[in-house]
């Protein structure tokens, strides 16, 4: 898998462009920030087509995008959990009240549960709820690959906020122990914000999971 990271916006959110292999012009895009114009400069640039969209969870500052790369892309699937549904819809939940851009997104969305896997331009991603920075947060796990994208779940020696609503500290950290430090220790974890750890690290050294 060839990953590519565009660090987006004002709150800097990791937005990934995964790819089969180097040669490959399919592409699957997960999350985008508050403005997505260089990730779609950074698309049309190499000359990919995203042939899917995957939001980790529903806070602005990884949706905001959303319509921009529908307008260039309108093909492309858009995923995001079943328990996501009213955040995505709701301007005051998603947070994007607070921006100054109030966004609802009224787009199809395949919605997705626990255990599905999620299969679009060669790549292949197995979707683990994680709740607790919002209810319907997911985190995708890419077995062949030993990586995981965690959204805002869990983050370099740190984890996600959960004073937002829906936020629960105790599911966050229930989550992270129950799904994420599952996943073998050289698994890769790629988050919504910040450099890229592995779960050995966090095992050891996170000071919230311990």
């Amino acid at each position: 898998m060839k990953i590519e990271t565009i660090v987006l916006g004002a709150y800097q959110t990791n937005s990934y462009v995964l790819r089969s292999d180097e040669s490959s012009n399919g592409c699957v895009v997960v999350d985008t920030g508050l403005s997505a114009g260089e990730l779609t400069a950074f698309l049309q640039g190499a000359s990919l087509i995203p042939a899917a969209l995957i939001l980790t969870h529903g806070h602005g500052d990884h949706i905001a995008g959303v319509p921009e790369l529908l307008s260039l892309w309108p093909d492309l699937i858009l995923y995001a959990h079943e328990l996501e549904a009213a955040v995505l819809s709701d301007p005051t939940l998603n947070l994007s009240t607070m921006t100054g851009m109030p966004l609802s997104l009224d787009c199809p969305i395949d919605y997705v549960v626990q255990d599905q896997m999620i299969e679009a331009a060669g790549i292949r991603l197995k979707v683990l709820h994680t709740p607790g920075h919002t209810q319907g947060g997911m985190s995708l796990f890419g077995k062949e690959q030993g990586v995981v994208f965690v959204g805002d779940t869990l983050f370099a020696e740190s984890v996600g906020r959960t004073d937002f609503p829906g936020g629960s500290q105790a599911t966050l950290i229930r989550s992270i122990q129950k799904q994420l430090f599952v996943l073998p220790d050289e698994t890769i974890v790629y988050p919504g914000h910040g450099p890229s750890t592995t779960v050995g690290h966090e095992k050891k050294y996170n000071p919230y999971t311990s």
